[in-house]
């Protein structure tokens, strides 16, 4: 049993290091020449006590690691962010692992979710508030009509029955999702 574990951690060890780097992605993505890309961050929720704090996210209300994860329009995930305490937002997040710095260098426009509201650069979020005239809620629609696919990037890393619950540290999770993105995009590529 020892054998399996040791080979499981050396495999979580290694495949994240095949996982593209933020710029080698964002520059990989222009080459293909997306119309634009989709940035989610997402909850891993973690085994943890009430007493980490850090951990706790108040809008899940559950102890987690937030991820970011850049995808293609069609949902292909292109790039996962280390894992950040779940109480951190996901704007902070993104600014954290200068996202938002690399999408602007890269110039290619980037659907995100009301969370990444202020973000400089070339992020397009849906309008805030409620009794929106009918232009900002067609403007919503669109939006989300558009970044729908590229959502599923996160529910593809989501529905791994390792990522449903975290028992093991919390700072694996950012390994885990590269390395499960690394397997799912060599997946995809021999089909």
């Amino acid at each position: 049993m020892a054998t399996a574990w040791r080979y499981v951690e050396e495999t979580v060890r290694l495949l994240p290091t095949r996982s593209p780097k933020l710029d080698r992605a964002l520059r990989k993505a222009g080459k293909e020449r997306p119309h634009y890309l989709v940035l989610d961050g997402m909850l891993i929720r973690t085994d943890r006590v009430k007493a980490d704090r850090p951990h706790s996210s108040a809008k899940h209300r559950v102890h987690g690691m937030n991820v970011q994860v850049i995808a293609s329009p069609d949902g292909t995930i292109l790039w996962t962010s280390g894992a950040l305490p779940g109480k951190v937002h996901d704007l902070t997040a993104a600014r954290i692992r200068g996202i938002l710095r690399a999408l602007e260098r890269a110039g290619i426009l980037t659907l995100a979710g009301k969370g990444y509201q202020g973000a400089e650069g070339p992020i397009a979020t849906p309008c805030k508030g409620r009794n929106k005239p009918v232009s900002q809620k067609q403007a919503n629609r669109s939006h989300a009509r558009l970044r729908g696919p590229g959502e599923r990037a996160n529910a593809q890393l989501k529905s791994r029955r390792i990522l449903r619950r975290l028992r093991c540290s919390p700072g694996k999770a950012g390994h885990l999702c590269k390395a499960i993105a690394v397997l799912q995009n060599y997946e995809i590529t021999r089909r």
